[in-house]
Formats: structure tokens, C-alpha cells, sequence
């Protein structure tokens, strides 16, 4: 064992101390609640088939790999034969070998061979750029690969076009940039054999709804240029991967699970933060903990990873982190953030810093959580639970990798899944990972995408688009004056571009730029339309890097956002209204309550009405502001319970205390939920509104009293445009629900409300658990079986 390894281990040993005294008076466990030890796995190899060309065996053998770990081999095989497969094995398992290897003979042996590879990011497609120039110089440049993303130089657009074998791409440069232009790729698309899709378990919700319909296009234009490519997938674990790959190109696929790459052991510590208040179950601040563990992660010499769920937080911890590592001016920093809004350039610096080894330590959010090549890290810590299952294996796996032992920590929130989570890591060790969901023939989406394609090429009504009636919809667009219907087809009317106003990832597809005046106009960084409301509001301290700024104006028609450098001991959080109204119900049901059971479609408004100044470190709340922004409207689906007076009235509470009850129901609602459906926190939105006088759901009722509502809905809606499938499901599971969100807060050991059940017993209000409990009792179903009280979900 090489001097590195050892002092490695050595390091990991002390940490496995450091950590247990941060927590020194933790008898019964209560803190780390978990160490889980990952024993390391030997390889299984295999030879390289003898189908590979003899140059391509040396090439590789040059790079170091002289034989294949079984599964390369046995996805080789099935690429190699022609079969639509998905490749799904952990990370850091030597995935892009398996295409890479038949798409690259298949290029030697026919110089007319082409590929598309498909990456949801652009970071990933550079990585893996590099790795394919460096094989194409090993064989003598004899084919061409290139990226085509928004960042590709227009004058090298045309010569990529016709001398790319291997094209690599992201989703919204193959919607806007590939698709719409197809006749200038003819070259590609009449060779087209090969489309690699890799990190198939990002391509969930929205923007797989997305993909599956840019992908029916894609084959529509493969189809006219007579070819019928192959599909080759690479995923991360997740429980579904042969569905979700078929639902997006409507097609079967094998599911290749195999696994004959080594791993090096790893140790995986759950770490829940010391109670300082039982009776009201305030927990130390989760942020803080992360950042005193990291801390002597970093102090030991260890490269570390640090992930956070926001933007915000990620900005927050590097601020602690270089507070306590000064560099003298002019060195290079040693901890940096790595986010979604920093330039380009910085992030591949980023990238290469933490590769060589100069880098000691980066925040992160989910951006590093995919298979971008960052080196061997030592220590991932994670701050709160990612959402999933799955999310949580991929961020742990980023340290370790292949060789020398490494550690994962998740440092659990006091919101009422990661305390789920943290105290039964059982269900975590054990658990498969969740299902990934898509919605393709979700009706917003799917217009969208059919009015790209009829762009693209002419409609014919009797060919297959999803499971829509393709002749209806066409028709419709023809009168609304999108299409003409001349001959058999129907082909685009309008002088605008279709996808250029779609976005695959978000509501609206403009950016803004985020320009610092200090010392003349820079550009740092952009953000998202809806994210700017809460993040670049007038008065907002924006956060890159771990500096400051003041945020003096939002332009909303320039879309830009003018800050300026500043030094203040505190970030801002922004406070948003939301506000449901209910357009239809597609079913109902009466329940015990009485209550009544709905899903169906809704609009929702929200607003960012002001926002709080947060002290660092401490988290106190030392101010606040007002804020007159836009509103945002949403048409989405939403599964409610509506609550009959006769219900509320019978509560022995006092009318705020009731509605104290409601705002402590509805989160443990959204978070028991979010666990019923496996799905990520943020697919889910949750409001309380009031139902509509005169309905007719409880017959007999009179007027309400002044200040009552008068029949309060629960609201857990879709948070993306159209809906993505998620309300239907919580319909059928309403007496499961009721149920485990019932044991939740009736288990949870606080007096009066904390945040692992009802919510902070100073946001939630007087007597929240006990209202809450008393509104679950009359919700849930009269059968012994279900009584128990104290038994966890």
C-alpha cells in the first residue's frame, strides 16, 4: 500500500474520533445513528472481445486498460449485436467504456459511421470530449468528435456538421439548435447508428417529459432520413431503469445491472444533530453541523466534497469554510463553491483544481453530483437528504471511487424525512431506490413539442405521436392558426421559431445575467427566470463564491440584475405567497371526517411578497423588507382534502388553534408524501386554501362564522406546469396517507410541535400538534388495525 493510501486510512480512523467528538455525550446513539461499513470488492474481469479492431486494443492499452471488467464486456457484446440496452451500474464504474467501445469500432471500421451522444449538462459532454480526443489522437485523429452546445463558436458550427463522427449534445441544443436545422445535418442523420443518452436517472419530472418528446422527433427525422437508430443508456441505480428508457424512446430495452468493478471500502456515518430543547425538539442548525464536521475534515488534510440542497446554503457553508481557510493574497483558493450559475469557464477550473489535487475542498449542489470527472475525494459530507435514495448513493459515491478508503456523511435536517431517514437507517441500507417518473403525454408539453415537429417536418395525421389522438390535436392547432391542413398533411404556419419559446427545464427559458458594478460592469453569474424573484430581488444579498453583494436593481426587460461588492454579517431569504384555485376536479370522494378526497387541475399564484435578513452563523432573523415583484401562474394538477365544517367544529380548539392545526397537518402531509411517492421534496408544492361556498360538496351546511374558513382545503399540487403524474397517485393512496401521517406526528416525542412533525412550534402556532392530531383522528378510517399510535412510518 502506497504512503498516500496509509495516510488516508489513518486520516479516516481519526475523523471516525473527530466525529464521535463533536458528539461526546452520545450514549444511546442518538446523534450517529448509523455507521455503516462497506466492505471493498475485488474486480471481475474479462478479456477484450475479439471483434475490437487491433488499433483500438492498443489505444486503449496505451491509457492503461489491457482487459474489461465483466459488465464492460457484456455491454460491449449487446452493443456490438445491436440491442437497445440501459447500462446501470454505481458510480465510478467505467459506464462510458461500455459505448464507447462498440460506437468507436464501428467508426474504424465504416469512416460513414455516426453517433450522437446525449448529456443532460454541458460540463459532462467536455468531460467526456476529452477522453474521446485523447483516444482519436492515439489513433491518429482518423475521426472527428466534437461538442455542439450553445458555447460552440458559429464558425465552427459547419465544419462539426460534416466531419463529426461522434457529436456530443445536451437535450436543449438537440431541441433548439439540431432538430429544427436537420437539413444541415443531413450527413449526420442519413448515418445516424448510434444515440448514447448517459445519466438516464436525471431524465425524471418535467424535463424527461421533456426529453421523451424531443426523442419522438428525433426519430421522426431519423425516420425521414431512413434510418432506425440505436439507443444505448447509462444510468445510476435507480428502480425503474428499463421502464423510464422505454417510456422515453417507446421502444423495448434490456436492462444490463451487472456490476465487475472494484471498490475501495467506504464507511457511511448518519449524523442527527443534538437536541438543545426536547420539550419544543429544537435541534442544533443541521448548516452549522455540516460545517464543524467538514471543518475537521478539512483540518486532517482530506479532500472533501460538501453538498448542499440550494443555491443559498451552498453559498452559506463556503463562506464558513473560507473564513476558516485564509489564503495569503494571491494564492490560489484551497475551498471553493461549484453551483449552477457560475460562468463556464470557472467551473472547468473548478474541475481541474479538485482533479490535480489543489483544491482541498468544494460546496456543491447537485451540479457535482453527476459522473463529471473530479478525481478521487476522500470524504463526502451532505448536508440534509438530497430528496432519494438514489441521489443520496451518487452524492456519497463522488469520494472513494476506486482505490483507498474513504467516508460519507449525511447530516439530517429537522424536517420530518430526513428525521425519518436519520432514525431508521435501516429502510435507507436496505431500501431500493425510487422509481423515476415521467409524463411525455402531459398536454402542455406535448402541444409544445407537436408544434416543433410540424416546424420540422409536415404532420400526418395518421402517425404516431405518444398516445394522443395526433388528428384531434392537429386540428385544433389548425384553428388556432398554428397549422394548415394541404393534402394529407398539415404543416406550420407561423413566421415564429417553436422551440426557441420552449424550455426543457424550466417554465420560462430566459436567464438573467448577473452584472457587478463595483468596479465597472462584469458579468459573474446568471440564474433562472423563476429562481432571480427569490435569489436577485431588489435588496437581495446575492452570494458567488463565497462573496457579497448588494443586489441594486432587477431589469426585468434586459433580464439582468445590477449588484454591487459589499461586507455585511448577513443572506437574505425571500418570503413567497402562493395561492391555489381550484379549476376542476377529475375525481372525488367522500371520506371519514366527513372530508372530501380530489384530484384534478388547478392554477397557482405566487408571488415573493418580501424577504428576511439572516444572521450568519447564529441564524438569527435581524430584519426584514417588503417587495412588490411579479406574480407567477402555474396550470398544474393537485390532489386536496377538503375539511366539512362539521368537522372543524367539532375540534375542542379554538379557532386559531384550528388553523395552527391545518398549517402543522399540511407539513407533515407534504413530507410523508414526498415518502409514499419516493419522489424529490421539490416536485411537490403545499397550500392551504378555502373552499368555495355553494358547491354542493357538504349539503345542509349555514353561513361561517367571521374568521373561519369556511371549508379549509389541503393543497399538495405538481410544482411544474401541467402536472407530471404525481396527484393521481396520492388520490389512490389517501387512506395510507391520513394513516402514516397520523403515526408520524402522534410518534415524534416533542410536547408541543418541533420540525420533525408539525413544524417550529414558534412558525406553527399554539397547539398545532394537538389540533393537527385531533383533525387526523376524525380523518382516519374506524379499523383497529390502525390504531397504533406510536409506530413510525
Amino acid at each position: 500500500m502506497n504512503s498516500r493510501l496509509d495516510k488516508a486510512e489513518l486520516a479516516l480512523v481519526e475523523v471516525h474520533d473527530a466525529i464521535r467528538e463533536l458528539a461526546p455525550n452520545d450514549q444511546a446513539n442518538e446523534v450517529i445513528t448509523a455507521v455503516q461499513r462497506l466492505p471493498a470488492r475485488e474486480a471481475r474481469w474479462a478479456s477484450m472481445p475479439e471483434w475490437i479492431r487491433r488499433e483500438l486494443v492498443e489505444a486503449y492499452r496505451a491509457k492503461g486498460i489491457e482487459r474489461l471488467y465483466s459488465h464492460q464486456a457484456d455491454a460491449a457484446e449487446r452493443v456490438h449485436r445491436g440491442d437497445n440496452v440501459v447500462i446501470v451500474t454505481p458510480t465510478a464504474s467505467g459506464k462510458t467504456l461500455c459505448y464507447n467501445l462498440p460506437v468507436l469500432n464501428a467508426v474504424l471500421e465504416n469512416p460513414d459511421t455516426r453517433a450522437l451522444y446525449i448529456f443532460p449538462t454541458k460540463a459532462l459532454a467536455q468531460d467526456q470530449l476529452a477522453e474521446l480526443q485523447d483516444l482519436g489522437s492515439r489513433l491518429g485523429d482518423t475521426f472527428g468528435v466534437f461538442t455542439y452546445d450553445g458555447d460552440t463558436p458559429s464558425d465552427a458550427r459547419q465544419s462539426i456538421r460534416q466531419h463529426g463522427h461522434i457529436v456530443l449534445t445536451n437535450p436543449d441544443m438537440l431541441h433548439t439548435g439540431i432538430l429544427p436545422h436537420h437539413t444541415k445535418w443531413t450527413r449526420l442523420f442519413e448515418n445516424l447508428q448510434y444515440i448514447v443518452i448517459d445519466e438516464l436517472h436525471t431524465y425524471r419530472g418535467v424535463f424527461g417529459s421533456h426529453l421523451a418528446n424531443v426523442l419522438r422527433r428525433l426519430k421522426r427525422i431519423t425516420r425521414f432520413y431512413g434510418r432506425e437508430p440505436q439507443f444505448v443508456f447509462s444510468s445510476a441505480t435507480i428502480a425503474n431503469p428499463g421502464e423510464l428508457a422505454s417510456r422515453l424512446i417507446g421502444s423495448d430495452v434490456d436492462v444490463l445491472d451487472g456490476n465487475g468493478s472494484p471498490s475501495a471500502e467506504k464507511y457511511f456515518f448518519f449524523y442527527n444533530p443534538p437536541v438543545v430543547n426536547r420539550f419544543l425538539g429544537i435541534r442544533r442548525s443541521y448548516i452549522n453541523e455540516t460545517w464543524r464536521i467538514s471543518r475537521e475534515f478539512i483540518k486532517r488534510g482530506l479532500q472533501t466534497i460538501v453538498f448542499a440542497n440550494s443555491r443559498l446554503h451552498t453559498e452559506v457553508l463556503l463562506t464558513y469554510l473560507k473564513q476558516d481557510n485564509p489564503q495569503p493574497p494571491g494564492s490560489p483558493e484551497t475551498v471553493r463553491g461549484y453551483r449552477g450559475g457560475y460562468l463556464p469557464l470557472e467551473r472547468r477550473e473548478i474541475e481541474r483544481g479538485l482533479r490535480d489535487g489543489q483544491i482541498r475542498a468544494v460546496v456543491a449542489t447537485n451540479a457535482l453530483e453527476l459522473g463529471i470527472d473530479i478525481g478521487s475525494l476522500d470524504v463526502a459530507v451532505m448536508a440534509g437528504y438530497p430528496g432519494t435514495i438514489a441521489s443520496t448513493w451518487q452524492r456519497a459515491g463522488r469520494a472513494g471511487r476506486r482505490k483507498g478508503s474513504s467516508c460519507a456523511v449525511f447530516v439530517a435536517s429537522s424536517r420530518p424525512l430526513d428525521q425519518f431517514i436519520v432514525k431508521h437507517p435501516e429502510y435507507f441500507f436496505s431500501g431500493s431506490p425510487e422509481h423515476a417518473y415521467i409524463q411525455p403525454d402531459n398536454l402542455e408539453i406535448l402541444i409544445n413539442h407537436l408544434k416543433c415537429a410540424a416546424f420540422e417536418l409536415p404532420l400526418e395525421p395518421g402517425e404516431v405521436f405518444g398516445e394522443i389522438d395526433l388528428e384531434m390535436l392537429c386540428r385544433r392547432l389548425e384553428e388556432s392558426g398554428y397549422l394548415h391542413r394541404s393534402g394529407d398533411f398539415y404543416y406550420w404556419t407561423q413566421e415564429a421559431y417553436p422551440a426557441d419559446t420552449v424550455s426543457l427545464r424550466s417554465v420560462s427559458s430566459d436567464n438573467f445575467v448577473i452584472v457587478d458594478e463595483t468596479d465597472g460592469p462584469e458579468v459573474i453569474g446568471e440564474v433562472d427566470f423563476s429562481s432571480a424573484l427569490s435569489t436577485v430581488h431588489p435588496k437581495a444579498i446575492y452570494i458567488h463564491g463565497a462573496q457579497q453583494y448588494h443586489v441594486e436593481r432587477l431589469d426585468f426587460e434586459q433580464r439582468k440584475a445590477y449588484v454591487r461588492r459589499v461586507d455585511v454579517d448577513y443572506f437574505t431569504q425571500a418570503i413567497r405567497y402562493t395561492q391555489v384555485k381550484r379549476l376542476e376536479a377529475e375525481q372525488t370522494e367522500a371520506v371519514t371526517g366527513p372530508a372530501i378526497k380530489a384530484h384534478g387541475d388547478v392554477q397557482v399564484r405566487s408571488q415573493v411578497v418580501g424577504f428576511k435578513k439572516i444572521k450568519f452563523y447564529t441564524l438569527e432573523n435581524v430584519g426584514s423588507g417588503k417587495l412588490e415583484l411579479p406574480e407567477d401562474e402555474m396550470h398544474t394538477t393537485a390532489y386536496w382534502i377538503t375539511l366539512s365544517r362539521q368537522l372543524m367544529e367539532s375540534l375542542p380548539f379554538t379557532i386559531t388553534e384550528r388553523q395552527n392545526g391545518l398549517v402543522g397537518l399540511l407539513y407533515a402531509l407534504e413530507s410523508v408524501a414526498c415518502l409514499l411517492l419516493m419522489c424529490d421534496r421539490m416536485d411537490l408544492g403545499a397550500t392551504i386554501g378555502e373552499g368555495s361556498p355553494g358547491e354542493g360538496e357538504f349539503p345542509g351546511t349555514t353561513e361561517p362564522r367571521e374568521g373561519e374558513f369556511f371549508e379549509p382545503t389541503l393543497y399538495l399540487y405538481d410544482a411544474y406546469p401541467g402536472g407530471i403524474g404525481l396527484s393521481e397517485p396520492l388520490y389512490r393512496l389517501h387512506e395510507l396517507l391520513i394513516r402514516r401521517t397520523r403515526e408520524l406526528i402522534a410518534g415524534c416525542g416533542c410536547e408541543k410541535g418541533c420540525p420533525s412533525c408539525v413544524g417550529p412550534a414558534g412558525e406553527t402556532g399554539e397547539r398545532a400538534k394537538e389540533a393537527a392530531l385531533g383533525i387526523l383522528e376524525r380523518l382516519a378510517i374506524r379499523d383497529s388495525r390502525f390504531e397504533t399510535k406510536n409506530e413510525h412510518v
